[in-house]
């Protein structure tokens, strides 16, 4: 196995271990920068993401915010689906946008007008989802927008981590299904992915009893500001 890959694997498994996302928003950009082409980036992660996430809702499935859930599966879904299809050869750099946002969400409860901006915004929360959908199906950046909404709710860290792992689950598992309705996949390693895929479930457990049961509420709002700032960092520098 490269060592690249599986350093990258490791260490955004890591973060998704934590956070619910952070496989597919950190480790394609990543993989991609290292000059692996798209098909090969996204096989070996999408199912990483998509086991780590499933870990994440078995453990706490009912915290996860059902009514939030149905909305992403109504307005985010479709979109996602329709945008892999039929979204192929424009792509608007729209990542520095995503990225200001990201910003703005994490620094947003030390400035009022922005902390009241930004509620205002997420208050139409359909034409949110849809957004987000058509941006993850051209980008898959939906990750980083889908943790920014929900960071704004101010769940509790289990609820805030079960939600975000279902949302993020339900994109895993239709991107898996369209890629293998419209790509060809002939090429791919499943022997190798597999291994990396071991590799995710092993760092799951490893940070699920050593570092995620260790951090309180206060302490995970805290860092997930922290991960939203850092997010809104990589996608603002990849987009210049």
């Amino acid at each position: 196995m490269p060592l690249d890959i599986l350093l990258t694997v490791a260490m955004t498994s890591l973060i998704q271990s934590i956070f619910g996302v952070g496989v597919l928003l950190f480790g394609t950009p990543i993989l991609l920068a290292l000059g692996y082409d798209f098909i090969k980036a996204i096989t070996i992660l999408l199912p990483i993401s998509l086991t780590i996430n499933l870990f994440q809702i078995i453990k706490d499935y009912k915290k996860i915010d059902a009514d939030f859930y149905k909305k992403i599966v109504f307005y985010t879904i479709p979109f996602i689906v329709l945008s892999l299809f039929f979204i192929t050869t424009f792509k608007a750099n729209i990542g520095i946008i995503v990225g200001i946002f990201l910003l703005i969400i994490a620094i947003k409860d030390y400035f009022l007008q922005l902390k009241n901006a930004i509620e205002f915004l997420t208050k139409y929360e359909k034409a949110y989802l849809a957004a987000m959908g058509i941006i993850h199906g051209v980008t898959n950046l939906g990750g980083s927008l889908l943790t920014a909404i929900i960071h704004n709710k101010n769940y509790e860290k289990n609820v805030t981590r079960a939600t975000v792992a279902a949302s993020y689950a339900t994109f895993a598992a239709f991107q898996i299904a369209t890629l293998f309705l419209s790509a060809d996949l002939s090429n791919i390693n499943f022997i190798e992915n597999g291994l990396y895929l071991i590799v995710g479930i092993i760092v799951f457990i490893i940070t699920e009893t050593t570092i995620y049961m260790e951090i309180n509420n206060q302490k995970y709002n805290k860092y997930f500001a922290i991960f939203l700032l850092g997010s809104g960092l990589l996608l603002c520098f990849k987009s210049i």
